[in-house]
């Protein structure tokens, strides 16, 4: 299926994801497939102990700090036009202003995204996702899921994640032989944030008592955060504050 005829049929899908049973509000957990999630989330973990964790502590060892954070600005500026699609589509102009304004910025002055300027102007990163569209446009969050590789989400964010992947109109500037350059940066990227917060992480899921519950209860509590905008005290931290940005 190509990105062209994916996304409607991913739209519909969101749409229809809406209507699913969930819960009337949204602090409560709703897994009813908690056994396969369980499944997934333990082929999760075995991943990460055979090859992320090795492979983020060779990455964060052997390449300096200074050359890992223009990675992560690079993968973050090549992210950029899909925020600013998903701030229209959510009528979000003066994010959708601002986050222009950034990767003007930081492709010319920050040597396409290398560096970041942008932000000692006062333009930080406002990420957003297809996701929190969907969100916006009224669709519930839907059941707690656990993806391969991607890990805990819920069916809303599932839907948004595809449609990021597939959505972002900046690939289109890259000939057939570089359009391995953003996924690339990407994975990069995540392999520095793993090494970065690698004493988080390796106490999440494997020194927890149950490291399913406790992912679940941290996606969960962190992702109501930030659609909410910390207006629900129940939800007023974010556990993961700073990881994407790093």
């Amino acid at each position: 299926m190509t990105p062209r005829l994916a996304i409607p049929v991913l739209l519909a899908a969101a749409t229809l994801l809406s209507a699913c049973a969930t819960p009337d509000t949204p602090t409560e957990v709703f897994d009813p497939y908690e056994q396969t999630n369980r499944q997934i989330h333990q082929f999760n973990v075995g991943l990460d102990r055979a090859l992320v964790r090795p492979t983020s502590n060779a990455y964060g060892t052997v390449i300096p700090q200074p050359v890992r954070r223009s990675v992560s600005n690079f993968a973050n500026n090549l992210d950029t036009p899909r925020f600013v699609v998903n701030d229209i589509l959510q009528g979000n102009v003066l994010d959708a202003g601002h986050n222009t304004m950034r990767f003007l910025v930081n492709s010319t002055l920050g040597l396409a995204g290398l560096f970041d300027p942008a932000t000692s102007f006062g333009l930080e990163t406002r990420r957003t996702g297809f996701g929190e569209t969907l969100f916006v446009w009224g669709n519930e969050e839907g059941a707690y899921v656990e993806l391969p590789v991607f890990g805990p989400s819920n069916q809303r964010d599932a839907v948004g994640t595809v449609v990021d992947l597939v959505s972002n109109p900046i690939s289109s500037i890259f000939s057939s032989g570089e359009q391995w350059i953003p996924p690339t940066a990407n994975v990069a990227d995540r392999l520095g944030a793993r090494y970065e917060f690698a004493d988080t992480v390796d106490g999440l899921l494997y020194e927890s008592a149950d490291s399913y519950t406790a992912a679940r209860s941290l996606y969960l509590q962190n992702r109501r955060f930030e659609l909410t905008g910390g207006v629900d005290d129940e939800f007023a931290f974010d556990p993961f504050e700073g990881f994407d940005d790093e």
